[in-house]
């Protein structure tokens, strides 16, 4: 499966964890797993939260090389 998403990337980088995402979004921990994992992706309005908690624009937790096929 493609990585498209870079959160596990950015809360490591800020030595955050899961837990702090899932309080910091009222979302369940093992949702959080899913996203940083790949297993499943947030939707777009989540991906904005994501982004404003970690504050990082929403374009560093997209890995853009994975859709540079796609005009």
């Amino acid at each position: 499966m493609a990585k498209l998403n870079r959160i596990r990337v950015v809360l490591a980088e800020r030595d955050l964890n899961n837990k702090w995402l899932a309080d910091k979004l009222g979302k369940d921990q093992a949702t959080i797993s899913k996203w940083v994992t790949n297993t499943t992706q947030p939707s777009l309005e989540t991906l904005l939260a994501i982004a404003n908690a970690l504050e990082v624009p929403v374009q560093e937790l997209v890995r853009q090389e994975e859709f540079s096929h796609v005009k």
